[in-house]
């Protein structure tokens, strides 16, 4: 009987630890997802290229339009960049470890691809997202109408948070003094 109990027991561990490998969904996903906002942001830089050398903006205004797409082709590329750290991350928590990353006199093993630990995951995801929100921001201030007081203390509010958020994604770390 023990020994029936036994063979069950190692059996549903096995499928138990079998069923991991349903996380390759998430990791096909997000890497399939991060291709598509490269191809995305490419055409977007591509475009506002395009339209940027033929001259087609004559305004300051259609300019900083231009400059808006480009900047959000920069953007889709942070996106792309958070999609594959997510599927890498994911990969190597659940799954396996990429040993090609690891080999021997090669460095990718280090950097943003180097997972460890869920706080790992969380904490390189939340710097890159961090990151693609000020370049939105940005994008955005591009084109903000500042016609009044009002609007240049709003400007000047989301300048002020986008370098707090940047100064507090790094650590709320001291820039090196020079000596």
């Amino acid at each position: 009987m023990a020994n029936r109990q036994q063979r069950l027991e190692w059996i549903f561990e096995r499928w138990l630890w079998r069923f991991r490998l349903i996380a390759i969904v998430p990791v096909v996903m997000s890497l399939l997802s991060a291709a598509a906002a490269y191809l995305a942001g490419t055409l977007e830089v591509l475009g506002a290229l395009k339209a940027l050398l033929k001259g087609s903006g004559d305004t300051s205004y259609a300019i900083a339009l231009q400059l808006g797409k480009l900047v959000g082709g920069v953007d889709l590329y942070l996106i792309g960049i958070a999609l594959m750290i997510f599927g890498y991350g994911v990969y190597e928590l659940l799954i396996s470890n990429i040993e090609a990353a690891h080999e021997d006199g090669k460095d990718g093993g280090s950097g943003l691809l180097d997972i460890r630990s869920l706080d790992d995951l969380k904490e390189k995801l939340v710097k890159v997202i961090v990151v693609a929100l000020i370049v939105s921001a940005f994008k955005a201030m591009l084109v903000f109408p500042i016609h009044s007081t009002t609007n240049l203390l709003v400007f000047s509010g989301s300048v002020l948070l986008l370098a707090l958020s940047a100064w507090l994604v790094a650590g709320g770390k001291k820039p090196p003094t020079p000596r």
